[in-house]
């Protein structure tokens, strides 16, 4: 029987045996407008990856992901009370939410596509604490290259993420991003993309799908579709076991990983080892408790998630579809899933949910949720203990699932 994964956390986390987390999504770049194909900075990738040039995509003053297990870790503290809607949140995730409410942005519902991928978002919050708090990052523990990926109608970028550890091969993790399949990039979420490839000891494909308005559902979800059965092709070519091969999304990237899971139990397709799926888009129902409790949340409010489905979808009727509607679809025959949760978050309600839904589907299931923090705060574990523990977890569940 699998072991219970929460258990874990009770130990002081410097004797859980990690020894280096990853900073996940923390690298920034401002999110430019998502071009039909590419992005520049994946064009980027892929000449330095012609070159067989490692393909570092950096901007020059972040340096690396990674962060080590110092117990002496700047604890953030917070100007002013804690907000109405956020009455358990942890000082230093109080802090960064302060941090971003400073930049004067507007509400993303408020503004196109184009417009709110300029936003600054949590990312940029950490990265100027960061600096402002001097918190250093040390060298990249990564080689990355970027691969282009054939779809229905074009190709989209890959960006690949090898440790530098020299082993002759690795399993493979397919990753999808975050951003309500409208905002954010690779760049936006390069630092969890270098996590999971350090804690898992592991391969990491993270794929530029298309985004909405410009492409609607279920353009999405066919191209996650498709870079995993590209991964699962050419896993060989990159170092890769093509036999250890898990889906791992954030947001509405972890909707993307489970819908994968769907597609490749529906169309005999060789299922992902395991799915990690981190505070996913699991229902179109915006009335849930925590939709009820978290309304006003920062960053993710309730306003900007109904805004994401109008970008996304074709009408209310694609929100009844099991490849958004995860907790009322056909959960049976799913890979072993790991499903980690903030408090503080719209979407807390559905992830438990969708919890319960598999395990009476008969999925092995492990959920973590972690109190005191909001949406998106796996990737700042430069600044929460939380995050570090919920990527240890992370971590741990891929290897488990890859060594069996």
């Amino acid at each position: 029987m699998k072991k219970n994964l929460s258990t874990t956390f009770a130990l002081p986390f410097w004797k859980s045996g990690w020894a280096t987390l990853a900073l996940g999504a923390i690298l920034f770049t401002a999110c430019e407008p998502k071009r039909t194909v590419d992005s520049e900075a994946g064009a980027r990738d892929e000449a330095k990856d012609a070159a067989g040039m490692d393909t570092e995509i950096l901007p020059a003053d972040t340096g690396s992901q990674a962060v080590t297990t110092d117990t002496s870790m700047v604890r953030l503290k917070p100007t002013g009370p804690k907000p109405a809607w956020g009455s358990t949140i942890t000082p230093p995730m109080q802090a960064v939410m302060e941090k971003l409410a400073s930049y004067g942005s507007k509400p993303i519902p408020q503004l196109t596509a184009a417009q709110a991928r300029t936003n600054p978002t949590p990312t940029t919050a950490v990265m100027d604490l960061m600096r402002e708090n001097n918190i250093k990052m040390p060298p990249s523990k990564v080689d990355t290259v970027g691969k282009m990926i054939p779809v229905q109608g074009g190709q989209i970028h890959a960006r690949v993420y090898t440790p530098k550890t020299g082993k002759s091969s690795y399993p493979v993790i397919v990753y999808y991003h975050g951003g309500g399949w409208v905002i954010a990039d690779l760049n936006t979420y390069d630092g969890s993309a270098r996590g999971l490839a350090e804690q898992a000891d592991a391969i990491v494909v993270s794929v530029a799908y298309r985004q909405a308005p410009e492409h609607k559902y279920p353009t999405a979800h066919n191209d996650a579709f498709a870079a995993y059965k590209w991964a699962l092709a050419n896993a060989a070519s990159m170092k890769g076991d093509p036999k250890k091969v898990a889906v791992v999304g954030e947001s509405a990237g972890g909707n993307l990983a489970a819908a994968v899971s769907m597609m490749a139990r529906d169309q005999k397709v060789q299922m992902p080892v395991h799915q990690l799926l981190v505070y996913p888009i699991a229902s179109y129902n915006t009335t849930s408790p925590s939709y009820q409790k978290y309304a006003k949340a920062k960053p993710l409010d309730k306003p900007m998630m109904e805004w994401f489905f109008k970008q996304y979808l074709n009408s209310p009727a694609d929100g009844k579809k099991p490849w958004i509607d995860l907790v009322n679809a056909n959960l049976k025959g799913l890979p072993p899933t790991t499903i980690v949760a903030a408090e503080i978050d719209p979407l807390a309600s559905e992830g438990q949910t969708l919890n319960d839904k598999l395990k009476a589907a008969g999925v092995e299931t492990d959920y973590q949720k972690y109190d005191g923090v909001t949406h998106e705060f796996f990737g700042m574990a430069t600044v929460l203990p939380e995050a570090k523990n919920a990527q240890a977890q992370a971590g741990m569940a891929l290897k488990q699932a890859f060594n069996k």
